[in-house]
């Protein structure tokens, strides 16, 4: 692709077939390695919960904590701190660095 891309076949080093190759490359394991990183997040989101409920020596208050913060509105968030907002579902739950406080609640629930 390179060699094709070239106009004068003296030229030595990478061409224009490289560059775009590599930076199309780039954005996309950026963005899979952002989603990588993303489900560790969600994941350790459960295991922190569930080490709270363990630390408490109960489930019940850490759901109700739960509960209690689903049952908060959400307001508009300032434009700072737009990027920050747990929203989304569907594919956007791969971006996302919380899992639902719904499936939190019911990962205490099923817990032994």
């Amino acid at each position: 692709m390179d060699s094709f891309l070239r106009r004068d076949q003296e030229s030595s080093g990478p061409g224009l077939g490289y560059w775009v190759t590599s930076i199309v490359f780039e954005i996309l394991f950026g963005v899979l390695a952002s989603i990588v990183v993303l489900y560790f997040s969600r994941r350790r989101e459960y295991r922190a919960d569930s080490g709270a409920a363990e630390l408490l020596g109960d489930r019940t208050p850490m759901i109700d904590a739960l509960r209690s913060l689903a049952g908060l509105q959400p307001g508009a968030l300032p434009k700072e701190m737009a990027a920050s907002g747990i929203t989304g579902g569907g594919i956007m739950a791969l971006f996302s660095s919380h899992p639902p406080l719904a499936s939190r609640i019911a990962a205490l629930q099923t817990a032994r």
